[in-house]
């Protein structure tokens, strides 16, 4: 069974001709994302080449294996197989097969211009725009409008619960984020792009560094039965007066990375910070080092 955004990417793809170049078909998914109606499909960040889903292509890779779209590296291509999987509702392909219309005579460069002068917070991070906007001062000065203002040192903590990976990165780059960090004991999700491996890739192409503090971590054991806000408060006082008098290098780690002009993400699991561990780990880093390490939850 395909996710409803899986579904809804291979009807575009299929409104667009059913062969689309990869470049081509990140700069048509993300202008009918942006500029549609439809919801439930994909979220962007600011990329190497403007705004890109990491999602979309884990979605390309799984709809390979099912045989729906052909594994050519340099194109998104419909199969047989998936040219039946692209029905939609008709409302919605009308939608769609409007847009490829509108979009039909741009490829290449000139897309990828109008790209960033329509949505130019996505193409702060790219390596192209003083090419493809060289003659368009007035663009890349949008996109100079629009950057997060410097990152300035200090701490805040954020949960992706709740997230997709890119409107989780979305919130470090907008905040100036610099360093990751990841206290959980297992870095490990059912949840696609917060696994160790591949949220790390993701930080390192968005310009972020990610580090795992697995000592910092809960156990799973420990944080099994947690129904009420009290449950949670006296793991966490357990937490605050066992565990992390013991964590004085990780925390020190922490500190030197703050003190030395970085931005510092804690990062778990659970959307409310009160229902985390991280917010123990802020507080005893404000306790321990001063205003400069007073906590902001993203």
């Amino acid at each position: 069974m395909l996710f409803h955004r899986q579904k809804h990417l291979l009807a575009l793809l299929d409104a667009l001709g059913g062969h689309v170049g990869n470049l081509d078909f990140q700069k048509l998914l993300f202008l009918y994302c942006r500029e549609s109606d439809e919801t439930g499909m994909y979220d962007f960040v600011p990329y190497k080449f403007g705004g890109f889903s990491f999602t979309s292509y884990a979605d390309r890779r799984r709809l390979i294996e099912r045989g729906l779209l052909d594994n050519e590296p340099a194109v998104w291509k419909l199969t047989e197989a998936g040219k039946g999987a692209a029905r939609i509702a008709p409302t919605t392909r009308m939608s769609m097969d409007q847009f490829a219309r509108r979009n039909a005579g741009i490829r290449g460069r000139a897309l990828v211009a109008a790209t960033y002068r329509r949505h130019p917070y996505y193409a702060i991070r790219s390596k192209i725009a003083a090419r493809v906007l060289a003659s368009d001062a007035a663009a890349l000065q949008a996109i100079v409008d629009v950057c997060p203002a410097p990152s300035r040192p200090g701490l805040c903590t954020i949960g992706y619960e709740g997230h997709t990976l890119e409107s989780y990165l979305n919130l470090l780059i907008l905040d100036g984020v610099t360093q990751l960090c990841d206290v959980r004991r297992n870095p490990l999700s059912r949840k696609y792009g917060f696994s160790k491996r591949t949220l790390s890739n993701a930080c390192e192409g968005v310009g972020i560094r990610y580090a795992h503090l697995a000592t910092l971590g809960i156990a799973s054991e420990e944080r099994r039965n947690l129904v009420t806000q009290q449950d949670y408060d006296v793991l966490f006082a357990f937490y605050e007066r066992k565990h992390l008098p013991q964590q004085s290098k990780a925390l020190s780690l922490i500190q030197a990375w703050v003190e030395a002009g970085e931005r510092v993400a804690l990062t778990c699991y659970e959307r409310l910070p009160q229902q985390c561990h991280r917010h123990c780990i802020a507080k005893e880093l404000l306790r321990r080092a001063g205003r400069l390490f007073v906590p902001k939850h993203l």
